[in-house]
């Protein structure tokens, strides 16, 4: 048998076993394109709408006046109501229940399912735990609530996929109730499926061809054609581990855009975006600046990765602010540095305005760490699109922070309202309750304030009122708050002050708006005094309509009186000794 014989059958053998091989590499990924993906993207869409139930839920419970009270008696007003029935429209959630803790519905968006209870093993050995319950059926389309059933590309004996997930509400780890979501998961399902299995056979005919290769090269092999395979693997890994980049700024750029939108307060914004940048650029030092009230100054907010930041800086020493647009240092042949970068030592950095609904609000500053300068400057669009999201997440809280104030301000005075005032009054007493810190309340009345508006005009009154709010507010401090009830009539909480403290302010209270002096064009007004009526809790009363009450008589004492003092309220036995003794004689004005 000649040499080239045998060595024809060992190559036959080898490209029938290179055959073989190809063939179950090819059954094993047609398997893996049919089965895995599904398996895949469930596990995802499990992961991700658990944590979207949370946001839900936390929807669900920022929204109620009270949310421990409506689990535990089921009551809720008419804002609650009217919240939760838009829910399902401003959401992916088209149907949900809340559960009191015994498992019976006490409201859901189907009002058959009120009354109803949930007896299955998992609500008690899971949910009534604290733990999220998750669970994925196949329903048909009519189940689906708000589902266009009769349109002519939607196939209605096709099942759809639902995902339902019951969600804790615990308060101090007590179990309150529960929450169930319905959403529907088919399209999504579905095109993930169809995206994952596209990948997967985009990778799997790589790695067949990929096989196919190496196969050739095996068999016509030389140095020369190693060399080249070995580039060629390099470049592949670099262009995977690009996409792997890429794929990770892309992830953590959207979760710092869902952090921001939940966080509460600039302050809150700031911190994750220190934490975030830390990781999105690891190369580059920063900082953010936001403007102050007066716009005159930058303040320095947060830093991170070794940068610093200074505690105000003006406008116009930063090159980027003044010219209105990002400022690169170091990419041009003549630079200049801005002064809040001093002191430079010439590396390259960043300088982006971070503008809301068209206002520039910010500055976000970044430089180049020590040995990264090369690399700096592929960063910058990445940079950008993070400077776009801090922009879109300080324009939102300053939105929200400003329209909460001015829900619970008063518009003439500024102090807050009667609404804000028994939110926080009843907060303060469960405080008190709990850990005995003492509580007061006084309440305050303007002398014969009608004549002010009878003789000089409303606008005089006007200037009154903002006079005496003034004086107010600024004996506040802490927890303190002033509010205006409405009129001529003001209320002060006062926390954390015993008796003596409380008497000693409303007397020094009722001093500081005597010695006030009101112009009202060119001549003063008639001198201002107050009536005051001061009760403590539980003292006088402990309920916030008790303790106001007291609050309210003791200040008709006070007029009854004559005016322009402190009264404190009586015990309720020598309130009724009192008005047997004493009939009112006062109209109060």
């Amino acid at each position: 048998m000649s040499t080239e014989f045998k060595a024809s059958v060992a190559l036959r053998l080898k490209w029938a076993g290179a055959i073989a091989l190809l063939i179950s590499m090819i059954a094993a990924a047609g398997w893996s394109i049919l089965t895995l993906p599904t398996q895949i993207v469930d596990g995802m869409l499990e992961a991700d709408i658990r944590k979207q139930s949370e946001m839900w839920k936390r929807r669900v419970l920022l929204h109620m006046e009270d949310a421990e009270a409506t689990f535990q008696t089921g009551f809720m007003d008419e804002h609650d109501q009217e919240f939760l029935e838009l829910m399902p429209e401003a959401s992916d959630v088209y149907r949900f229940k809340l559960f009191h803790a015994d498992g019976t519905v006490f409201w859901s968006t189907r009002a058959s399912d009120i009354g109803s209870k949930n007896t299955k093993p998992y609500f008690a050995s899971t949910v009534a735990n604290g733990e999220l319950y998750y669970k994925h059926e196949e329903k048909p389309a009519s189940e689906i609530d708000d589902l266009v059933l009769h349109s002519a590309q939607l196939d209605t004996s096709k099942p759809h996929h639902v995902a339902e997930v019951y969600t804790p509400v615990m308060r101090n780890s007590s179990f309150l109730g529960a929450i169930e979501f319905y959403t529907d998961i088919t399209e999504i399902r579905d095109i993930f499926i169809m995206r994952v299995r596209l990948l997967l056979g985009a990778l799997c005919a790589i790695a067949l061809t990929a096989m196919v290769a190496v196969s050739v090269v095996l068999y016509r092999t030389n140095r020369r054609q190693i060399n080249s395979l070995r580039t060629r693997s390099d470049n592949e890994r670099d262009l995977l581990n690009e996409q792997l980049r890429l794929a990770r700024e892309v992830r953590l750029l959207g979760e710092l855009n869902e952090w921001l939108q939940s966080s509460r307060s600039l302050d809150e914004l700031f911190d994750m975006v220190a934490k975030f940048m830390t990781h999105i650029l690891p190369n580059a030092e920063g900082s953010v600046y936001v403007y102050s009230n007066s716009r005159d100054v930058l303040d320095g907010c947060a830093s991170w990765n070794g940068g610093t930041h200074k505690e105000h800086i003006h406008p116009d020493g930063c090159w980027g602010l003044r010219r209105g647009r990002t400022y690169e240092y170091g990419a041009t042949e003549v630079d200049f540095v801005c002064e809040h970068a001093e002191p430079h030592d010439g590396r390259p950095y960043f300088c982006f305005p971070i503008l809301a609904h068209g206002e520039t609000v910010g500055l976000m500053h970044l430089r180049a760490q020590h040995g990264s300068e090369e690399s700096f400057a592929l960063n910058k669009k990445l940079a950008q699109m993070c400077a776009e999201q801090i922009s879109m997440a300080i324009a939102n809280v300053r939105m929200r922070d400003q329209l909460h104030d001015q829900s619970v301000r008063d518009p003439l005075t500024g102090l807050f309202n009667r609404r804000h005032m028994t939110d926080r009054l009843r907060k303060l007493i469960s405080r008190s309750q709990a850990t005995g810190a003492p509580v007061s309340l006084i309440a305050v009345d303007v002398d014969h304030f009608k004549k002010f508006n009878d003789n000089h005009g409303h606008d005089a009154g006007d200037m009154v009122l903002r006079a005496v709010g003034s004086v107010l507010e600024q004996s506040c401090d802490g927890d303190e708050i002033a509010c205006r009830m409405g009129g001529e009539e003001f209320t002060l909480i006062l926390p954390d002050s015993s008796p003596t403290e409380v008497m000693t302010r409303a007397e020094k209270l009722r001093k500081s708006v005597e010695d006030i002096a009101v112009r009202y064009g060119e001549k003063t007004l008639p001198r201002i005094t107050i009536s005051l009526g001061v009760a403590h809790y539980p003292t006088h009363g402990t309920m916030p309509q008790d303790l106001m009450r007291a609050a309210d008589d003791a200040l008709y004492d006070a007029k009854a009186k004559g005016r322009n003092q402190v009264c404190v309220a009586t015990l309720p036995h020598e309130a009724a000794e009192t008005t047997a003794q004493t009939p009112p004689s006062l109209a109060a004005e």
